[in-house]
């Protein structure tokens, strides 16, 4: 079987006759120039060296190896070969916590968009592990089931916000549940369940839940975002302009805090990590070193064909020839003859 990986470089082929059409002009521009000089049989004899022929040649090689070149760059393929493929990998489910605590700017730039880099940062380090996200607050849901399409996974991580769920509130026990659902029937032997909240639980149901995701095989990792003393939640308009602080029916302001020992708990009933944020990052760093040191499980195989590469023949041959055009003279030898000094 015969094909051209990058057939869309053979349309550049269409350009060798403008090529041609160039070098025939320059030809015929420069005899008219050389009949202006002089007459052709005196011409002739000045120059017994030059060899328009040779010139031809010599033009001819270039417009040759212009074109095998082409034709190496589009990338000429022979035979198949069936090859198996095999992927290996696990299924990580991350939970972010989108509530409107998530704005405290206790950590800079705030608490979400800070968890929303790291968690971008972690995608990009996957390698045939599987990844979906879940979004919670007052209640939790699916908001990219588990894909190897990382790109389409940061985009949805992108859109994450705190608008995107109306219910106020940390449901933690909800995002572990919608875990739980969403691993039924996955065959990676290794599951993995992140979750990154400042741990205001206001459900109290987090040990339960978690000794039913232990049971079922997941590993739950918690990542504390902020910190244990009270800050403010800064209030934004829908146009991005500042409306002071998130307040109470009192009047008086709200105080958020990272509350660390659901999050704590949780991860030690499942065998997971808990970490807290800093400045800095790094946090999920070991979180992935963690996860990477995890068995893998076979999670597809398929067959691929694959076709042998051949564009290197023509690369040398183009290479040949513009070697050759380089070192091959457009003048003749001219014979040396001794007619002796008085003829």
């Amino acid at each position: 079987m015969f094909r051209f990986a990058s057939p869309e470089m053979l349309y550049w082929l269409l350009a060798l006759p403008l090529v041609l059409g160039l070098y025939w002009y320059a030809f015929i521009q420069k005899r008219r120039a050389l009949d202006r000089f002089g007459k052709s049989d005196l011409l002739q004899k000045l120059a017994r060296t030059r060899s328009p022929a040779r010139q031809k040649l010599k033009a001819g090689a270039l417009m040759l190896a212009l074109g095998v070149l082409l034709l190496a760059l589009a990338r000429p393929q022979f035979g198949t070969r069936v090859e198996t493929v095999k992927r290996e990998g696990q299924d990580v489910f991350v939970a972010l916590d989108v509530s409107l605590s998530m704005m405290a700017q206790d950590i800079r730039p705030n608490r979400l968009d800070k968890a929303k880099r790291e968690l971008s940062e972690l995608i990009d380090r996957l390698e045939g592990d599987r990844i979906g996200l879940i979004a919670f607050a007052g209640e939790a849901f699916v908001q990219c089931p588990l894909t190897l399409d990382y790109g389409a996974a940061k985009l949805f991580l992108s859109a994450m916000g705190p608008d995107l769920i109306p219910t106020p509130g940390t449901a933690l026990a909800d995002a572990i549940e919608a875990a739980i659902k969403s691993f039924v029937g996955t065959e990676a032997k290794s599951k993995t369940l992140i979750i990154i909240t400042d741990g205001e639980d206001h459900d109290g149901q987090v040990a339960d839940v978690a000794q039913q995701a232990a049971d079922a095989g997941i590993v739950i990792h918690t990542i504390g975002v902020g910190t244990p003393r009270g800050v403010p939640i800064p209030m934004v308009s829908e146009t991005g302009r500042s409306e002071g602080f998130k307040k109470d029916r009192r009047g008086e302001v709200v105080l958020t805090k990272l509350n660390e020992d659901p999050l704590r708990e949780a991860s030690e009933i499942s065998g997971g990590l808990y970490f807290r944020v800093s400045d800095h990052g790094g946090e999920l760093d070991e979180i992935y070193n963690t996860i990477a040191g995890m068995e893998k499980s076979e999670l597809s195989t398929r067959e691929v064909t694959l076709f042998d590469e051949k564009f290197q023949f023509a690369a040398a041959l183009a290479l040949l020839l513009l070697v050759v055009e380089f070192f091959f003279s457009e003048t003749r030898r001219k014979a040396q003859k001794w007619e002796g000094r008085f003829q």
